[in-house]
C-alpha cells in the first residue's frame, strides 16, 4: 500500500489524491473516469440508465457532487482553509459547502428519486451521492434536518452492503483522522 504523499504513488497521481485504479497498462486518478472506465470495462449491471432524460440527471448529479461538494472535503483543502481563513473556520467553510451542493441535489432530485438518487435503481448518481453524505454526516457534522430526500436516501445506501464495505473507515489506506 503506498502513501498519498509518496513519490511512487505521485507516479500514479501527480495530485496526490485518491483514488487511483491500476488495472493492467491502465492507470486512472479520477472518480468519474474510474467510474466510467469500470462502466465500459463490465456493462453486465450498467451504471446509466437507458432513459435519456434520468441518465442527464445522473451526469448533473456526479457534477454537483464532483464541483460544488467533494473539493471542499479534502484535506489539502481543509487544511489551506486553516492556514490561510483559521483553524476554526475549516468546519464550517466545509458545511456550508456541502450544504448548496445538498440543496441543488435536493432540488435536482426531488422529481426523479425512488428508492435511490434517479430511481429504483443504484446508478451513477447514487456512487456520488453515498459517500458525500457519509462524509458529511460522519466528519462534518452535519444537520441533515434540510435535507430529508438525502437524509432518505443514506438510509437507504446504509441497507447496501456494497455500499457499507466501501466506507473510508473500511479501506485500509484510509488516514487515520478519517476513521471513526
Amino acid at each position: 500500500m503506498k502513501s498519498r504523499e509518496s513519490s511512487e504513488f505521485r507516479k500514479l497521481n501527480p495530485v496526490g489524491h485518491v483514488p487511483v485504479l491500476v488495472d493492467g497498462d491502465v492507470v486512472i486518478s479520477d472518480s468519474f473516469a474510474i467510474i466510467m472506465y469500470l462502466e465500459e470495462k463490465y456493462p453486465q449491471h450498467p451504471l446509466l440508465p437507458n432513459d435519456l432524460q434520468q441518465r442527464v440527471i445522473n451526469y448533473q448529479a456526479a457534477s454537483i457532487v464532483s464541483s460544488s461538494i467533494q473539493p471542499f472535503q479534502n484535506m489539502q483543502i481543509q487544511k489551506y482553509i486553516g492556514e490561510k481563513v483559521g483553524p476554526d473556520e475549516k468546519i464550517p467553510w466545509v458545511q456550508h459547502h456541502i450544504g448548496n451542493g445538498f440543496t441543488a441535489l435536493e432540488k435536482l432530485l426531488n422529481d426523479y428519486s425512488g428508492k435511490y438518487a434517479t430511481g429504483d435503481e443504484v446508478f451513477l448518481a447514487d456512487l456520488f451521492v453515498a459517500p458525500q453524505i457519509h462524509g458529511a454526516i460522519n466528519r462534518f457534522n452535519l444537520n441533515m434536518t434540510e435535507f430529508p430526500l438525502l437524509s432518505r436516501l443514506n438510509e437507504a445506501y446504509q441497507e447496501l452492503p456494497a455500499f457499507q464495505d466501501a466506507m473510508p473507515e473500511k479501506q485500509p489506506d484510509t488516514p487515520l483522522q478519517e476513521r471513526r
